[in-house]
């Protein structure tokens, strides 16, 4: 019933080993691979973020300054000189 089974080879060892090897080797550089295009990702996604802040900050200074004009224009004096601007006599 039990059947002895013959060592391996010297040869045959030989070639497992350095299949093993070139198959670690290969995961292993897809894996650096793959880190870095995520880093890369990470770092495009950081740059978009820091525009669009900067875009809100821009919005939000616009808004504000054109309250200070809608406030300006609802006086009697923003509404004349506006007027006198447009041509109004």
């Amino acid at each position: 019933m039990a059947e002895k089974r013959q060592p391996i080879s010297e040869e045959k060892a030989t070639r497992i080993a350095v299949g093993a090897t070139v198959g670690g080797v290969l995961l292993a550089l897809f894996l650096v691979v793959v880190l870095i295009i995520q880093f890369v990702q990470i770092g495009v996604q950081n740059r978009l973020e820091d525009e669009l802040n900067d875009e809100i900050a821009h919005y939000e200074q616009m808004i504000s300054d054109g309250e200070n004009r809608i406030d300006y224009y609802e006086e009697g004096n923003g509404l004349y000189y506006l007027a006198r601007k447009h041509g109004w006599q």
